[in-house]
């Protein structure tokens, strides 16, 4: 092992010492009773297989069998959902081929960020990850299951089956993708259209023509954002079946995939031949798997947060210190969009995960001695499946990449580290993906122009006040604000600044998500501005510098001044009703701060 993943493991394990041993003696208890069914009354169990036929129900009452609780996120409004329509009843009958039972636990909420991008809606976005969790649970708490398939790939829903999985942590979970959608137009040619639409040179109609050229069809966006830095995380974390996370819907092979998956999770039970929780596959060792494939690929800056809230759910503390130490010596080895041109598509042909695993297990930078859904061993997952007649099989994946430009080995990178940078100075602690900024863009020292939200930035820019060198500030974006949303129309007009040849940062205490592109941008920023954050005091022509090369994040003022200055306010009414955000005010007050995952369940 490389001796500082090996450091970074070890930090964790011993900070988390006494939290991951009450994790353990939970979930030991939750085992011990066998099938919890068992402890049902006759009224209970009744109850819980009355809809199910009379094979099932014999199976059921044995205490035998086991039976698989299927929680499924499927929409038919979100794309990469909507091929969770048939999974249910294909698991069922895969799982009932090996004599099992499978049931719909429950289904959970499943919204779509695109759809939501700069709308009211996007400010449930992030409160939607701890309302997947509960909901998750809610439907598992039935106590009728030996175990579960989790159907989920987008943007927060990942991380809330997670986070509820391992609140089951006694019973072995996987997870259970449905692949992106096939290349539409480039997302560099998408891009490009944004930008000449937000300086006004191409039509709402043109515009409207290239996205619906790039989300065409089912599946998954083909840009490397969240929905893909999900699948690569709890793939190379062994919570997915090896190669299972980027093959296409509606082919043979991903219906063979997913019957696998099914039968698998059977055997993992304690009815089963390998029971293996997920309590005992989420450990430090694949944590930082986790971190390292995230890094290595430059994937979604939303995993800052996520991360920490799912170690936390496992009883782990990691933080920022962990993300920037192991991006230190991470190298990048792939170049997807937004940190390249290509999509996830083209990664999956230059060798996919099985090459990433491989190159990045042969430096001695993942953990190879974990468990895995698939077995002993992450090894296991240079392997991919392919088709042999009608069924899979998983033969070794290639030992050099198919594509250089695409995907490389760890010892010949893009980059000698990571696409991750932790800012800290006196306005607080910030993330920056670095993977996709140009060179010479980053470090910039210049006048701050501030605003409250994005749609202000968007007016000040149509109205020709931002060509200049700035940094923009956007400030009450925070989780305890207005939920974080993603504040992804900041992107084109930022870009088309820096184009213009401004050099230009962007400083807030909101997201920018896997969509953080060109321009140097300190997000997460914590503590947030209703906080007392200090990204609260800063006025219009305060000089701030942006460095990430030495992980700077200063306004310069005297430290006299800045205590002396008020602290900003914001009315924020207009964010706290509609568009059913007023049934959320518990929940946003009770939020964590980014760096603590910005989540309901675990305090600051």
């Amino acid at each position: 092992m490389h001796p500082v993943i090996e450091k970074v493991t070890q930090r964790i394990e011993e900070r988390s010492k006494a939290e991951r041993q009450a994790y353990e003696q939970r979930m030991a208890k939750a085992r011990r009773e066998g099938p919890h069914r068992g402890a049902l009354s006759c009224g209970n169990l009744a109850h819980g297989f009355a809809a199910c036929d009379k094979l099932e129900k014999g199976q059921l009452r044995s205490l035998t069998k086991a039976n698989i609780g299927i929680v499924t996120s499927y929409n038919d409004m979100l794309s990469a959902h909507q091929p969770y329509h048939n999974y249910p009843e294909q698991l069922k009958q895969a799982i009932r081929d090996v004599g099992s039972v499978a049931q719909v636990a429950g289904g959970v909420p499943a919204m779509c960020d695109g759809v939501t991008q700069g709308q009211p809606g996007m400010e449930l976005s992030l409160l939607s990850r701890d309302v997947i969790a509960m909901a998750a649970a809610v439907g598992l708490s039935h106590n009728m299951f030996d175990g579960g398939l989790m159907l989920g790939i987008c943007d927060k829903i990942v991380p809330g089956l997670l986070i509820a999985a391992l609140s089951f942590g006694h019973l072995p979970f996987i997870f259970v993708p449905a692949g992106p959608m096939p290349s539409g137009i480039t997302n560099k040619e998408k891009a490009r259209v944004r930008e000449l639409y937000a300086e006004g040179k191409v039509s709402k109609a043109e515009l409207l023509d290239a996205e619906a050229a790039s989300y065409h069809s089912a599946g998954t966006c083909t840009f490397y954002g969240t929905a893909n830095s999900n699948q690569l995380v709890v793939e190379i974390m062994g919570l997915q079946l090896p190669g299972s996370s980027f093959v296409n819907p509606g082919s043979v092979l991903r219906d063979e995939l997913t019957r696998v998956a099914g039968q698998q999770v059977t055997r993992l039970t304690d009815l089963g031949t390998e029971y293996t929780p997920i309590s005992e596959i989420v450990t430090a060792k694949s944590i930082v798997n986790g971190l390292v494939g995230l890094i290595a690929t430059g994937g979604s800056t939303n995993h800052t947060m996520h991360l920490i809230a799912v170690a936390r759910a496992a009883g782990y503390d990691i933080d920022w210190n962990d993300f920037a130490e192991l991006s230190s010596v991470t190298p990048l080895i792939t170049r997807i969009y937004p940190n390249g041109d290509a999509d996830i598509n083209h990664f999956q042909r230059a060798g996919g995960m099985a090459y990433l695993v491989r190159t990045l297990l042969d430096a001695g930078l993942l953990h190879e001695d974990v468990k895995t859904v698939a077995g002993q061993g992450l090894r296991r997952y240079t392997q991919r499946p392919e088709l042999e007649g009608d069924r899979v099989v998983w033969r070794d994946g290639p030992t050099e990449s198919l594509d250089t430009d695409v995907l490389r080995s760890a010892d010949q990178p893009f980059s000698s580290h990571g696409g991750l940078a932790v800012l800290s100075g006196n306005l607080g602690r910030a993330v920056m993906k670095t993977s996709a900024i140009p060179e010479g863009t980053e470090t910039i020292t210049a006048p701050a122009v501030v605003f409250a939200s994005q749609h202000e930035l968007d007016r000040a820019f149509r109205a020709g006040e931002l060509d200049r060198d700035c940094v923009v500030v956007v400030r009450f974006q925070g989780p305890k604000a207005i939920g974080m949303p993603e504040l992804h129309k900041l992107t084109p007009p930022l870009g088309v600044l820096q184009k213009r040849g401004y050099k230009v940062a962007l400083v807030t205490d909101g997201r920018m998500s896997g969509a953080s592109g060109k321009v140097p941008a300190a997000i997460h920023l914590t503590p947030e501005a209703v906080d007392g954050g200090l990204i609260g005091k800063i006025q219009d022509g305060d000089l701030i510098t942006v460095d990430a090369i030495n992980g700077k994040l200063d306004v310069l003022l005297n430290a006299e001044e800045l205590a002396q200055r008020p602290l900003a306010s914001h009315d924020l009414t207009d964010s706290h009703s509609g568009m059913g955000r007023e049934l959320f005010a518990a929940l946003r007050n009770q939020l964590s701060g980014a760096e603590s995952g910005a989540c309901a369940f675990f305090n600051d």
